[in-house]
């Protein structure tokens, strides 16, 4: 499994010969200081951050490949991990292998990918829901869009900014392979992560801060790493606490989609809007955006207009990460990985489909 190490990063144990030495020659060839082929330089931003091999000092001979953790910034990470591709086996796999992976998803040849596992934290009862591969094998062409927008969900409203943003990070994978031929992906995934806690978003309009302060239950900002095993995903241990700050671009949607479609009277009951300025003394004189008097009156009409004023690749920004995991079974190329690409493409039609309806 994937172990965490103090620094905050994480160790996954290589696996046994070929998978494991050909996974660790590929984040080599990646992550070569003396690397100057732009198309893998360029793929650095899409992969987590490789910092070489480890071995613990009591077995010697276990070696772990040490690698950034996608997870950390995060208080309450919502996590989905989603295999991409036609095939889930490589060109040398056996006849046995291959009928094998073709038995576990019928569909993954169909529509390009498979939900692997999911863990979602819903704001409304301050915990956590986990789906496994079995759920994701279980979704078929009709239900596949029900069951990712699962993901999305915060226990109060779907997170259509979080779904924005999660097509605008998979475009630009799917660009990159557009543009290269040069190495071809099986079984790999994309690691999906985003923020579901909503305590104490602050969000600058203007020079106008507003910090949403929710009812929500004790605890809420204590997080926990959540981390890959066999494609589970578990919790083995807390993170620090801390408010997270988001400019207008990444905080405005979430806080205008909790409160729009999600907050009843109840919660409006629970909702307090307070304004934070470096001076302290005027600040709505200074301000160009909202006024005193809006607020004092209905919130929501006010926040509709400055939201539906502002572009829209403002509205769809998000806190989330998009990364590739998963390379025992990359291969050199001279063409496209079609396979691959096709799997975006559907992925994306998916979370589009999403987002639209």
């Amino acid at each position: 499994g994937i172990l965490q190490h103090p620094d905050g990063t994480v160790l996954k144990q290589l696996q046994p010969p070929p998978r494991g030495p050909r996974e660790q020659e590929f984040y080599n060839k990646v992550y070569d200081s003396d690397c100057c082929d732009s198309i893998l330089l360029e793929l650095r931003e899409y992969l987590p951050k490789y910092f070489g091999v480890w071995s613990p000092p009591t077995a010697p001979n276990d070696t772990y490949l040490k690698l950034e953790d996608v997870t950390r910034k995060f208080n309450k990470p919502c996590i989905m991990d989603v295999k991409i591709g036609q095939k889930s086996y490589d060109p040398y796999a056996s006849a046995e292998k291959i009928q094998q992976q073709i038995s576990k998803y019928p569909l993954m040849e169909e529509i390009g990918f498979l939900v692997l596992g999911m863990r979602v934290y819903h704001v409304s009862s301050d915990s956590y829901e986990t789906q496994n591969q079995h759920y994701g094998r279980s979704l078929t062409k009709e239900t596949v869009k029900d069951g990712i927008s699962k993901f999305f969900h915060s226990g109060y409203c779907l997170r259509k900014d979080v779904v924005a943003a999660s097509i605008q990070k998979v475009e630009k994978i799917l660009e990159w392979f557009e543009g290269q031929t040069q190495l071809n992906f099986y079984a790999s995934s994309l690691l999906f992560v985003y923020e579901g806690s909503c305590q104490a978003t602050t969000m600058r309009l203007s020079d106008v801060t507003l910090t949403e302060k929710r009812g929500v239950p004790k605890g809420l900002l204590s997080g926990g790493d959540v981390l890959e095993y066999n494609n589970n995903i578990h919790v083995i241990n807390s993170t620090e606490n801390g408010k997270i700050e988001a400019s207008v671009s990444k905080g405005l949607s979430k806080f205008y989609a909790l409160h729009k479609k999600a907050c009843s009277k109840r919660h409006h009951s629970q909702l307090s809007l307070k304004v934070e300025s470096s001076e302290q003394d005027n600040v709505w004189k200074t301000s160009t955006c909202i006024t005193q008097e809006h607020l004092n009156g209905n919130v929501l009409p006010q926040l509709e207009k400055v939201f539906y004023h502002m572009p829209a690749e403002t509205k769809e920004s998000a806190n989330v990460e998009v990364r590739m995991i998963d390379f025992a079974h990359v291969f050199p190329s001279n063409t496209k990985d079609e396979g691959y690409i096709y799997g975006l493409k559907n992925l994306i039609t998916v979370l589009q489909n999403i987002l639209d309806n």
